[in-house]
């Protein structure tokens, strides 16, 4: 008895309202107020990191989601590889205070995520899709990212209360 693979992808016809949905996500993440006068967008990633602690793990989580779908639209591992890069950056450089913040308006990991997505789906034959397990990795991967943002300024907090009060 065989056992059948594991569906991860995508149908094709499913593939344009799903792009258009990841698009709309990044959009809302990245862009979604223009500065009047200007092209420059404030969206809800950059704002979320105002919240302490939570705020830069929300960004990460909601970016991943855009990687689980580019993977079930399957995208190539080179692809989403790129991809969690792009969210390791935001996520890592956008966590250091007041200066992180400025970063997180400047990198659109979601806005250069959804063009790395668009650009593999235009020559889809290229490279192979990443199997179930690469993704998980790469979610699993951002997780921990994602528990280092909540973790270190925790820890940092307290040994910066233990300097100054010596509790």
């Amino acid at each position: 008895m065989s056992k059948s693979p594991i569906k991860f992808t995508i149908e094709p016809d499913a593939k344009a309202p799903t792009l258009k949905r990841l698009r709309q996500l990044s959009r809302l993440l990245d862009n979604a107020i223009t500065i009047p006068g200007t092209r420059v967008g404030i969206g809800l990633d950059p704002l979320l990191g105002f919240i302490p602690l939570g705020g830069d793990f929300l960004g990460v989580m909601l970016s991943a989601y855009i990687v689980l779908e580019a993977a079930r639209l399957g995208a190539s591992k080179a692809t989403l590889g790129r991809m969690v890069l792009n969210i390791i950056i935001d996520g890592l450089l956008g966590a250091i205070p007041v200066l992180g913040d400025f970063f997180d308006f400047a990198w659109t990991a979601n806005e250069h995520n959804i063009k790395l997505l668009e650009e593999y789906l235009r020559f889809p034959g290229q490279s192979k899709s990443a199997d179930v397990w690469f993704v998980l990795a790469l979610l699993l991967g951002l997780l921990l990212v994602a528990i280092v943002l909540v973790a270190l300024p925790v820890i940092l907090i307290r040994l910066l209360w233990q300097a100054l009060f010596g509790v």
